[in-house]
């Protein structure tokens, strides 16, 4: 066994002893954990910022995009984010121990449905270092241990924010080991994580998809997959126009780099006069590069032909392709086609068209006149996420702490035996 292997291994025995204690772990010492973590990310801000620098150099040497270091970069207002997270997660009621359903069998015995936890969680996840704090955060407050694969271009700062969480945990008499990193950037932990079956009871990566495609593919225990953002805002030619305009230039360029920003806009072929111009508009003036069909290339010379490929890239950059469809039909027919089934809008006035568009697009997330940048559990009330699954069963959506939980019986009887 290599060294590596019996590191990653060790850390599955350790978290597995640690996921033993946090299952019977108090609220209020999780809660305890959580709040302190967020002081103590606070008091270190200045030593966070300055690994993530060492980050940011080594993303720029190794040639990334302006979009993907800022995924990578941390300034003091995205650490106070971090923090506040963390104390959002502890405000969140405790999913353990809550009793999703009872009821009473003709024999006398009373049957409870009760949220456990999972157990040891594994998190694998490229660029953005505030996963590990949110992922830290959530396993802990659903009573699972969680072991951190963050991406080679955020370890630093990962690491320090791991630091941070582990005062948390010290302070509130919890293990040390509920929470663990990785502490190499070679990528062979990966394989030997997706090993490990025997003490990692369920995968859940975050990143490209050749990660997922590899997780998928290797990994011995359950996934719970956040597929690429290939998201889609669809203008209906019931939109209000300046809600069109809003909506679309958020959508896109708030955050270009981060998995609920709009890849593909449709546009009502109705719509395309007294919409699309403004919209184009607002986008070149934001720097934003538009690949179009047809269509949308006549009404401007600055649109570049698109491709077949351009309806199923995830850019997580200023780009952003356009197509002109024929009515709703035709939109829905695309975002299932092409789409990665993550989160896609629409927008309209017309709230027949609306409803037809969230029953029959077949996406974690639909949305009617807001943007897509919503996709995001913080601003689902969940605190935090780990990631979006974009899986057909559950959990499915923002994997908050709640959907970090699984499910046991607990019947009480009376002395009754099976006839």
């Amino acid at each position: 066994m290599s060294d590596l292997a019996a590191t990653i291994r060790a850390m599955g025995q350790a978290a597995r002893q640690a996921a033993r204690a946090l299952a019977t772990a108090t609220t209020s010492a999780k809660n305890r954990a959580l709040t302190t973590a967020a002081a103590e990310i606070r008091r270190r801000t200045p030593e966070i910022l300055k690994a993530n620098d060492q980050d940011m150099t080594l993303a720029r040497e190794g040639g990334s995009t302006t979009a993907f270091l800022d995924r990578v970069k941390l300034d003091e207002g995205r650490v106070a984010g971090i923090a506040k997270g963390l104390e959002d997660v502890a405000a969140q009621p405790d999913p353990v121990g809550a009793i999703t359903e009872t009821w009473t069998r003709p024999n006398g015995l009373a049957i409870s449905r009760v949220r456990v936890p999972l157990g040891v969680v594994g998190i694998i996840y490229e660029a953005r270092p505030n996963v590990t704090a949110d992922a830290g955060g959530l396993a802990l407050k659903s009573g699972n241990a969680a072991i951190l694969r963050a991406g080679s271009e955020s370890l630093l700062s990962s690491i320090a924010l791991v630091d941070a969480l582990r005062v948390g945990l010290r302070e509130a008499n919890l293990p040390e080991a509920s929470i663990q990193i990785v502490p190499v950037r070679d990528r062979e932990a990966v394989g030997h994580m997706l090993g490990l079956a025997e003490f990692i009871d369920v995968i859940v990566p975050r990143g490209g998809k050749s990660l997922i495609e590899r997780v998928m593919k290797e990994a011995r225990m359950p996934v719970i997959a956040h597929l690429e953002g290939l998201c889609a805002t669809y203008v209906h030619a019931g939109a209000d126009p300046e809600m069109a305009r809003a909506v679309v230039l958020n959508a896109k360029m708030r955050r270009p780099g981060v998995c609920g920003a709009t890849e593909t806009l449709l546009v009502d072929r109705a719509a395309t006069v007294t919409h699309l111009p403004a919209i184009l508009h607002d986008l070149f003036k934001a720097g934003c590069e538009i690949r179009g069909d047809v269509t949308v290339q006549k009404l401007d010379p600055r649109v570049k032909q698109a491709m077949e490929a351009d309806w199923s890239t995830e850019y997580l950059d200023a780009i952003l392709a356009v197509k002109v469809v024929d009515g709703l039909d035709q939109a829905v027919e695309h975002i299932n086609r092409y789409g990665s089934h993550h989160t896609d809008a629409i927008v309209t006035a017309d709230q027949a068209a609306a409803e037809t568009f969230l029953a029959r697009v077949d996406s974690a997330i639909v949305l009617h006149n807001a943007s897509t940048q919503f996709a995001d559990g913080g601003e689902f009330g969940f605190g935090a996420e780990i990631g979006i699954s974009t899986g057909r069963l559950p959990p499915r959506g923002p994997v908050g702490a709640e959907q970090l939980t699984s499910y046991n019986y607990r019947v009480r009887g009376t002395g009754q035996v099976r006839p």
